[in-house]
């Protein structure tokens, strides 16, 4: 496939950039700074500005499918704000091209008792805004309607690990293990990712992962 991936230089974003060449597909690299962009085969970094929506529909005209690993910037105090709009824009740019989209957003917005895990006391405060930021963009994707979408929340912990191709897909819930933790590594949920972009079976929904 010919994948256009926003955001690939970041955590998430290198993971899911380095599993698409692994199973051949071509990949344009959307970000800010293509000298963060890992070389490898089959990739052609891009420099946009994912608010500017008819350079990112030019950029993803040729895309079978776009994938969104963007993200406000961890540790800008205006991430909300920042996240939010290029979030939106990133969907008025899709729907303009006519292309299907896997978003990758957080956990934040996953759900235990009915509340979602943003909300809770516990939430660490230096997430708090981008999680919301991410909680609201799902919210505006299921009000969206003429274009395919997907939108992926990684376990509650997801670290550097093992690709081990093994896991458990959820809904709305996270994902716990025998030992009650929710957990992912960053190559697994890649995994995951690019596997909804080659064969989606959750459009029109949000899905997660784990162990």
């Amino acid at each position: 496939m010919k994948i256009a991936l926003i955001g690939a230089s970041g955590f998430v974003g290198n993971a899911v950039l380095k599993e698409a060449v692994s199973r051949g597909n071509k990949v344009t690299a959307i970000v800010r700074n293509p000298a963060k962009v890992a070389t490898l085969d089959g990739v052609t970094a891009v420099k946009a500005d994912v608010t500017d929506i008819p350079a990112l529909k030019a950029t993803i005209a040729d895309a079978d499918i776009v994938i969104s690993a963007f993200n406000g910037g961890w540790g800008d105090p205006d991430i909300y704000a920042k996240h939010s709009a290029g979030s939106k824009a990133i969907i008025e740019a899709v729907k303009a091209a006519g292309k299907r989209v896997v978003v990758v957003g957080g956990a934040g917005s996953l759900e235990i008792d009915g509340k979602q895990l943003v909300d809770g006391p516990d939430f660490p405060a230096a997430y708090k805004d981008g999680a919301r930021a991410a909680r609201d963009a799902l919210a505006a994707l299921r009000k969206e309607t003429g274009f395919q979408w997907s939108f992926i929340s990684p376990a509650i912990m997801m670290a550097p690990g093992e690709r081990t191709g093994k896991f458990r897909l959820g809904g709305d819930q996270p994902v716990f293990d025998a030992s009650g933790q929710s957990h992912i590594s960053v190559e697994d949920f890649a995994v995951a990712v690019v596997d909804e972009a080659e064969h989606p079976v959750h459009t029109g929904k949000r899905f997660t992962l784990g162990y």
